[in-house]
């Protein structure tokens, strides 16, 4: 079954499906600093691959999906400080998204999946919130797989379970497997590593990218990225996408 865009469909080809069996996917990141050598937009390139993935998961499971366009701007004030980053109040995040919520319930679909790769603590807590509202208000099942959990952070690769994954090895890779025309290349093979851990920052209670050890917004080895190993994350991250669908739809509520 081909992935299916909700903005490239009609609204008569909207009306004539199963909204009762279809799953709406979200695709959510932050436009923000990626370092010198990934464009603002990596967390849309993951969160749309992701959602993408995802889709086709569930596709082999009976269970058909449509990717909304994805959402671009939410709270990014880690990054807040560089040129180029667009970060808006966690309140706007959350009231966005039971929008959504409540739009797709009204439509009659059957669950909204978030194909999350933003992983700011402000951002985390909008989509934690705005699940939990959406739940309290009886809207339409949410599914948003936290990677940050670590029984999820553990099926993906080693620098992002150091905590040193921001515009590094593995977001660099799913860049250049999804979109290779935005690395800079050159900048990207002659950076040094930067093995700073932003979960143990923000454990310690840093705020800005600068604070955790990050001058120039990129943590990790971005030098070792490669296409191969951001196929095989684009994967793993759809597996944990139609997974938390699947358990929502399973017990008609939230995880």
């Amino acid at each position: 079954m081909p992935i299916r865009e909700l903005a490239d469909m009609t609204w008569e080809e909207v009306r004539d499906l199963d909204r009762a069996r279809t799953v709406a996917l979200l695709p959510v990141g932050a436009t923000e600093a990626h370092g010198p050598h990934l464009p603002l937009a990596t967390d849309v390139v993951i969160a749309r691959a992701m959602a993408r993935a995802g889709a086709e998961v569930l596709a082999g499971r009976g269970l058909a999906s449509v990717v909304l366009p994805p959402l671009v701007y939410t709270a990014a004030p880690f990054a807040a400080a560089f040129p180029g980053t667009l970060s808006v109040a966690p309140e706007t995040l959350v009231a966005l998204v039971l929008d959504l919520a409540r739009e797709l319930t009204r439509q009659g679909f059957a669950a909204l999946g978030i194909a999350n790769a933003h992983l700011d603590p402000a951002h985390l807590g909008a989509l934690r919130t705005a699940s939990a509202r959406a739940a309290e208000a009886g809207l339409l099942p949410l599914a948003c797989p936290d990677p940050t959990r670590r029984a999820l952070a553990e099926r993906l690769t080693e620098e992002f379970r150091s905590g040193a994954c921001h515009a590094g090895r593995y977001e660099g890779s799913i860049v250049m497997a999804e979109r290779p025309e935005l690395v800079r290349e050159a900048i990207r093979a002659a950076l040094p590593a930067n093995p700073a851990s932003l979960s143990v920052a923000i454990r310690e209670g840093r705020a800005t990218f600068a604070e955790a050890g990050g001058p120039r917004a990129y943590f990790g080895w971005p030098a070792d990225a490669s296409a191969d190993e951001g196929r095989a994350s684009i994967a793993v991250l759809g597996e944990l996408l139609a997974e938390s669908v699947a358990a929502v739809l399973a017990q008609g509520g939230a995880a």
